[in-house]
């Protein structure tokens, strides 16, 4: 059996180191540069929830080329063997059992989380780690994403010079592509799709769609969870559509509010990364529970 550990804390200090030692140099979180879910070697499923962007914090920190996770036991099933002296990654599940109420002796359903220790594909022997799909061509449209986009049926408006969602109109309103640059870490297309992914990602908050969007103003922790929400569903999308998430220009503002928040709440970063899960399966015209095993 696994160490006791509570892994709302342990998930949290880890996003909040990762997002600390971000800030040395360069305002970025932690999961931009990459491009691919977090997914597991034996079942194949991704990980879904709070699991995604701490799978991506320890495969920067770490430098794992791919994102390819299992336990201890899931890679002996593989004919693998987690190499002497590796640490693992706590993830987090969900799971459920009947319970009887005694007043009225009828069951009910109880979810407890739980977590188990995962180990990335570079941390054992006998696994060949098949090559990871060609990232696409740096142009200026990429199809799969373009297809995601149309898909929403969301009202995008090319105009202005900043990008941002109206709820009132129900409309996203953002730069022409052309407009958008090359900077040191990103593409201009990189930029333009993480930008309007980050929009979208606050379209399905409104109220006839997820209803989560709230009042709020800038500094506190309803405006920070609304963008670290909008945030990791941008970093999700990206992912799933083969494009490199990139720090948007107004994240240097938001980074001191989500420290603030995260240190405050261990579950702020749960509740964040539920609600980018349920915003990215909204998109995707999914319907799945969160944060369940791999």
């Amino acid at each position: 059996m696994s160490e006791r550990i509570d892994i709302y804390q342990t998930v949290t200090n880890t996003i909040i180191e990762a997002i600390e030692n971000g800030l040395i140099g360069k305002l970025e979180m932690p999961w931009h540069r990459v491009n691919r879910i977090p997914e597991n070697a034996k079942t194949g499923n991704c990980y879904q929830g709070v699991n995604i962007p701490l799978l991506w914090v320890y495969q920067i920190k770490n430098e794992y080329k791919a994102p390819i996770w299992a336990t201890y036991k899931q890679w002996a099933e593989l004919g693998a063997q987690v190499e002497r002296g590796e640490k693992g990654v706590p993830v987090l599940f969900y799971k459920s059992y009947a319970v009887e109420n005694s007043e009225s002796e009828e069951e009910r359903t109880k979810i407890i989380a739980r977590h188990s220790i995962v180990f990335n594909a570079e941390q054992v022997e006998g696994y060949e780690i098949e090559k990871s799909p060609p990232s696409p061509s740096l142009i200026e449209n990429i199809a799969s994403a373009d297809s995601l986009i149309l898909s929403t049926g969301a009202d995008i408006r090319h105009e202005g010079q900043s990008a941002f969602y109206v709820p009132s109109s129900d409309y996203i309103c953002i730069p022409s592509r052309e407009l958008f640059k090359e900077t040191e870490d990103s593409t201009a297309t990189e930029n333009y799709y993480s930008t309007l992914f980050h929009e979208l990602g606050h379209w399905t908050g409104a109220k006839h769609r997820l209803d989560r969007l709230t009042p709020a103003k800038f500094g506190d922790e309803n405006y920070a969870l609304e963008e670290l929400v909008a945030e990791i569903c941008a970093a999700m999308l990206c992912a799933s559509a083969g494009v490199t998430s990139s720090p948007r220009p107004d994240h240097a503002k938001y980074i001191e509010n989500w420290l603030k928040a995260l240190k405050n709440d261990k579950r702020f970063i749960f509740s964040a990364s539920a609600q980018a899960q349920k915003a990215a399966d909204y998109i995707f015209g999914a319907s799945q529970p969160t944060a369940l095993a791999a």
